[in-house]
């Protein structure tokens, strides 16, 4: 249950959300709002570290989809 590997992976992806987060409110971007909330929750939910890197990898891609499709 208290991983030190996954607890690390969480605290790194909660950062990134908060960015996000803050980020896309600032700028008014849903796409970077939503990846931000997503990073932000996820790790609650996951208990092995090769799933959170394989989560946040794909909530990377798909914000960077996103972005790139102009939203």
């Amino acid at each position: 249950m208290f991983d030190p590997t996954v607890l690390f992976l969480s605290l790194i992806t909660g950062g990134a959300g908060f960015v996000l987060l803050v980020y896309g409110k600032k700028q008014a971007r849903l796409p970077y709002v939503v990846a931000g909330l997503v990073y932000l929750v996820y790790p609650y939910f996951v208990e092995s570290a090769i799933a959170i890197l394989a989560i946040g990898t794909a909530v990377a891609i798909g914000l960077w989809l996103a972005v790139r499709a102009g939203w």
